[in-house]
């Protein structure tokens, strides 16, 4: 299952200087790391264990154009 990852840099000093935010909308999930990749990887680093919780919880894992 893929989802979209969005990447903003923040320029308020909440992070670090040059990391990044990563959102992926359809999960609900926000990460951060150094540089656009380092962001990138760490959402992707985020969505198996959220799949582990949701099945867990036995939650239906949605597909990005499911998410509402």
């Amino acid at each position: 299952m893929e989802f979209s990852i969005l990447i903003e840099k923040f320029d308020d000093n909440s992070l670090p200087e040059g990391h990044f935010f990563a959102r992926i909308p359809a999960l609900d999930l926000t990460a951060h790391g150094p540089g656009i990749k380092g962001a990138e990887k760490a959402a992707e680093d985020l969505v198996e264990p959220w799949r582990a919780v949701t099945r867990e919880n036995s939650e239906p894992v949605r597909a990005e154009a499911e998410a509402s």
